[in-house]
């Protein structure tokens, strides 16, 4: 373990996974290697004659590598492996040799500041290991992580969600010199709050009292604590532009077939419109401990 899976970026991306790959690698104390993905439909001589195919794919390749050991040499990690990879389906083989090989983070740039692409949404379905989706937003310049969690669910599956998350904020956090914020957003539909059918503020004091002993075993700055009223997309978006947030961290359930399409997943609600970089901690039975007694 101790190793950090880097998809290097495409050109086309606006962020670089790997100088910030090797930089996280470095401050965590773990061993990082690159992989760079490629994959082209081609036409003409080459897609009629499987030699000249190949001949096109192996330099494609060879031309990729060559870009990422030059800056892996600016970046005083000459050392650091590099493999390219020629697959149409990029999530099926990283999801697959990050967990064989014993990866414990994977490292990928988001395209588009705006959006994800289906690959993101892909390996954050399917990832088995902690997921850190980079952007160059200008959203979050700041020093700071925030933890999101959901201290109000008696579900076993997401009360270990929480002490993953925790955990690997509070790794983070340490790691990379930053301030460390914890949230917990109260879900009232927005038809409620504009009815006055429900006062927030009381919610939000008894939720305090509630959890009061739990979020004192955290060893955090009060003011550092922040549990809200409203939806929890929309008050996690505000609250990390509010603190210039320049991490989330939030846990995934990973909802598959039928299942996932009907109920959905917050998690994937509140990715469409986050702009900091995510470290998705995915439910996988590897990474959940049992609840603690105390």
């Amino acid at each position: 373990m101790d190793k950090v899976f880097i998809i290097s970026q495409r050109e086309e991306a606006h962020t670089d996974a790997v100088a910030t790959g090797v930089e996280l690698a470095r401050a965590m104390d773990k061993r990082a290697e690159v992989f760079a993905y490629s994959f082209e439909y081609f036409s003409g001589a080459e897609y009629y004659n499987p030699r000249l195919g190949a001949a096109a794919q192996q330099k494609i390749m060879k031309e990729r590598a060559a870009k990422i050991e030059d800056e892996l040499k600016t970046l005083k990690a000459e050392d650091m492996p590099v493999h390219t990879v020629w697959s149409k389906d990029l999530h099926e083989h990283a999801c697959h040799h990050s967990i064989r090989h014993g990866f414990d983070l994977m490292v990928k740039a988001v395209h588009h500041a705006d959006h994800y692409l289906p690959v993101d949404w892909n390996l954050i379905r399917h990832v088995k290991i902690p997921l850190m989706l980079l952007t160059d937003n200008p959203l979050h310049r700041g020093n700071a992580v925030l933890m999101a969690v959901d201290l109000g669910s008696d579900n076993v599956l997401k009360q270990q969600l929480n002490q993953a998350v925790i955990s690997h904020g509070k790794a983070l956090a340490k790691a990379t010199g930053s301030k460390l914020h914890l949230a917990f957003v109260i879900r009232v539909p927005r038809v409620l709050r504009d009815m006055d059918l429900i006062n927030t503020t009381t919610l939000v004091k008894d939720a305090y009292q509630e959890h009061k002993q739990q979020l004192a075993k955290l060893n955090m700055d009060p003011e550092c604590i922040h549990i809200i009223a409203g939806d929890p997309d929309i008050c996690l978006y505000e609250l990390s532009c509010r603190l210039n947030i320049r991490y989330l961290v939030l846990g995934a359930r990973q909802r598959q077939g039928i299942l996932g399409y009907v109920i959905g997943n917050m998690a994937e609600s509140i990715l469409c419109r986050i702009r900091s970089n995510v470290l998705v901690i995915p439910a996988d039975d590897q990474l959940l401990a049992p609840l603690s007694s105390d």
